[in-house]
């Protein structure tokens, strides 16, 4: 929720959590509608995780290359990159561009 409540501060763009982008239940874990902005925070990079893996990497790609289809811009950060304000800029930034 902090998470959300920094980029929602920075951008001044209403954020939304776990939104469901098309059709499949695929879902961002976190988005600015509006400017068809996605960021995904991806797990387990250290530990084997699921998106590190074989099948859960090529089930990522599918997912992030029909958002892209679909007009998506999608950011993809570790859970520890989240509170770097690299970050937050970053996501401010794209979103300005759109």
């Amino acid at each position: 929720m902090l998470f959300k409540t920094l980029i929602q501060q920075q951008t001044g763009l209403k954020v939304e959590m776990e939104l469901r982008f098309c059709k499949r239940l695929w879902k961002f874990d976190y988005a600015i509608p509006e400017k068809l902005v996605a960021v995904e925070i991806e797990g387990g990079v250290y530990t084997k995780g699921r998106h590190t893996r074989g099948q859960g990497y090529v089930k990522d790609l599918e997912k992030y290359n029909a958002a892209i289809e679909l007009g998506w811009v999608v950011l993809r950060y570790t859970p520890g990159q989240r509170f770097y304000s690299k970050t937050i800029e970053q996501i401010k930034a794209v979103a300005e561009m759109r």
